[in-house]
C-alpha cells in the first residue's frame, strides 16, 4: 500500500525546488516571529494618544486655541482705565485772528465798534496725562461674548482635527492587524500550493501529465508566494505610515508589534446599542457659528446706542514767541475731568444689509447642522445593515474555505492515485485563491464598517479614552 503522508521526489531538481520553497517559507515565518517578538508593544490607545501629543498639525491647532483665549483676555482690558502720556511741540506760522467788540468794553468807542486781535504765540508745547474710563459701552460686552464663542469654535475645530487623526490612526492600526493575519494565512497557502505542484511534477516526470497542467500548478504556487511578498511590503508601508501619524521622528523604527488582545477588546463592540449624539465637534461647531452670527446681528443693531465714559487730563501748556522750551514764566497748568457721551447718528453704511447678511449666514449654519445630523443618523442605520450583511458573508465564506481546503486535500489524494485529473486540482487551487481574496476583502470591510459606525454614533473616543 502506498504511503500518502510523505512526498516522493522523482528527481534532484524536484527536491531542490522543494527545499528552496521551504527555505522561503521558513524565512517568511521567521519574519513573522520576529514581529511577534518585537521589543515593544503598541496598543491602539497608545498609538492615538502619541499622535495627539506629538503630531505637529495637532500641536499647531493647540496654539490656535491658546491664541483665541489670549484674545478673549485682552478684551477685558478695555474695562480698565486707559492712561496715555501726551506731548506736543508746535510752531504756528499764522496765528489765529479774532474780532473783539471793543465798544462793549470801552464806552469811548461806539457800541458797535470792533477790533481784530491775534491770539496765541508762534511756539506752543503741551505735556500731560490723559485718562479715559468706559462707564457704559455695550460694544465691549458683546465683543467679549463674541470672543468667547470664537474661543469655543477654535477649541471644537481642534477637537475635530483630533477626531479625524484618531480615525486615521485606527484605520491604519486595523490595516496592520489584518495584514499580519493575511500573511500568516498566505504562508499556509504556499505550503498547500507547493504540495499540489510537487504532486503534479511527479506525474509530469512519469510522463503522465501535460506540461500545460504542470505550468498551471506552478502559476498557482508562484501567485501565492508573490502574495506573501507583496503582503510583507504592504505591512511595512502601513507600519511606517502609522509611525508618521504617531508623530514619531524615526519612521524606520517599525520593529514593534500590535496589542495581542486588540481584536478581543474591540471586536465589533457597541454596535447593538442605540447611538447617542454625545461627541460631534463638527455639529457643535456649526451650532456655535450660528450663535456667533446672531450675536453679531445684535452688535450691528447696538451700534446706535450711546457710549458713556469718564475722561480727564492733567498737564501744562507753554506759550512763547521764540523757540525756548525752558523759558521761565511761560508754562501754565491745565487739568480737567469730564463726562464723555457719544451718540452715533450716521455710520457711512447701511446696517440693514449687514444684518440681513448675518441672518442668512445663521440660517446657513443651522441648515448645515441639521443636514449633517441627518447624515450621521442615516449612516448609522446603513452601517448597521452593512455590518450584519458582512458578518453573514464572512460566516458563509469561512465555511466554504474549510470545505474547499478539504476538497483540495481529497483532490491531491485522488491525483496521486490516478483517480482525478490535474486540471480539476488546478481549478480548485485557483478557486481557493479567489475565495481567500474575497474573504480578506470582507474582513477589511467589516472592520471599516465598524470603525465608521463608531464615528457616526459619536463613540470613536472609546478607542483611546
Amino acid at each position: 500500500m502506498k504511503n500518502y503522508s510523505s512526498l516522493a521526489f522523482q528527481s534532484k531538481r524536484e527536491l531542490g525546488d522543494f527545499i528552496q520553497t521551504c527555505v522561503g517559507i521558513m524565512l517568511l515565518v521567521l519574519f513573522l516571529q520576529t514581529s511577534v517578538q518585537a521589543q515593544r508593544v503598541v496598543t491602539l490607545a497608545q498609538a492615538i494618544t502619541n499622535g495627539l501629543e506629538n503630531k505637529n498639525a495637532i500641536l499647531a491647532g493647540n496654539l490656535d486655541a491658546a491664541i483665541s483665549k489670549l484674545q478673549t483676555k485682552a478684551l477685558y482690558q478695555k474695562y480698565l482705565p486707559q492712561v496715555a502720556v501726551e506731548y506736543q511741540y508746535m510752531y504756528n506760522p499764522i496765528l489765529q485772528t479774532s474780532i473783539l467788540p471793543i465798544g462793549v468794553f470801552n464806552p469811548s468807542f461806539p457800541i458797535d465798534a470792533t477790533k481784530s486781535v491775534q491770539f496765541g504765540t508762534n511756539w506752543t508745547q503741551s505735556a500731560g496725562l490723559t485718562v479715559s474710563l468706559p462707564v457704559f459701552d455695550l460694544a465691549i460686552k458683546r465683543q467679549i461674548k463674541e470672543a468667547k464663542l470664537q474661543e469655543q469654535i477654535a477649541s471644537l475645530s481642534q477637537q475635530q482635527a483630533e477626531y479625524e487623526l484618531a480615525y486615521t490612526i485606527a484605520q491604519t492600526y486595523i490595516a496592520i492587524y489584518l495584514q499580519e493575519a493575511k500573511i500568516k494565512s498566505l504562508v499556509i497557502d504556499t505550503s498547500r500550493t507547493f504540495t499540489s505542484y510537487t504532486l503534479l511534477k511527479s506525474k509530469f516526470d512519469e510522463k503522465r501529465l501535460l506540461k500545460s497542467d504542470l505550468n498551471k500548478a506552478k502559476v498557482n504556487h508562484n501567485n501565492t508566494v508573490q502574495l506573501v511578498t507583496d503582503g510583507i511590503a504592504l505591512l511595512l508601508e502601513d507600519k511606517v505610515y502609522l509611525l508618521l501619524l504617531m508623530g514619531t521622528k524615526e519612521t524606520t523604527d517599525f520593529d514593534f508589534e500590535l496589542d495581542a488582545t486588540f481584536s478581543e477588546k474591540f471586536i465589533f463592540a457597541n454596535t447593538d446599542s442605540e447611538a447617542t449624539v454625545a461627541y460631534f465637534p463638527d455639529l457643535q461647531q456649526l451650532q456655535f457659528r450660528s450663535a456667533l452670527t446672531q450675536l453679531q446681528t445684535k452688535s450691528e443693531r447696538g451700534k446706535r446706542l450711546p457710549t458713556i465714559g469718564l475722561k480727564g487730563f492733567l498737564g501744562a501748556n507753554q506759550f512763547s514767541n521764540t523757540f525756548n522750551p525752558t523759558a521761565s514764566n511761560s508754562w501754565f497748568g491745565l487739568s480737567y475731568v469730564g463726562l464723555d457721551v457719544k451718540l452715533p447718528i450716521l455710520f457711512g453704511e447701511n446696517p440693514r444689509n449687514k444684518i440681513a447678511q448675518l441672518k442668512m449666514q445663521s440660517k446657513q449654519f443651522d441648515l448645515q447642522k441639521d443636514d449633517k445630523a441627518l447624515q450621521y443618523a442615516t449612516d448609522l442605520v446603513t452601517l448597521k445593515l452593512k455590518l450584519d450583511n458582512v458578518k453573514s458573508q464572512l460566516k458563509t465564506k469561512e465555511e466554504n474555505i474549510a470545505l474547499s481546503s478539504e476538497s483540495i486535500f481529497i483532490f491531491q489524494m485522488r491525483v496521486r492515485e490516478g483517480q482525478e485529473s490535474a486540471l480539476n486540482l488546478n481549478l480548485e487551487e485557483a478557486a481557493m485563491q479567489l475565495l481567500q481574496s474575497d474573504f480578506e476583502l470582507n474582513r477589511i470591510q467589516l472592520w471599516i464598517y465598524w470603525l465608521d459606525f463608531l464615528k457616526a454614533s459619536g463613540q470613536l473616543t472609546t478607542l483611546w479614552k
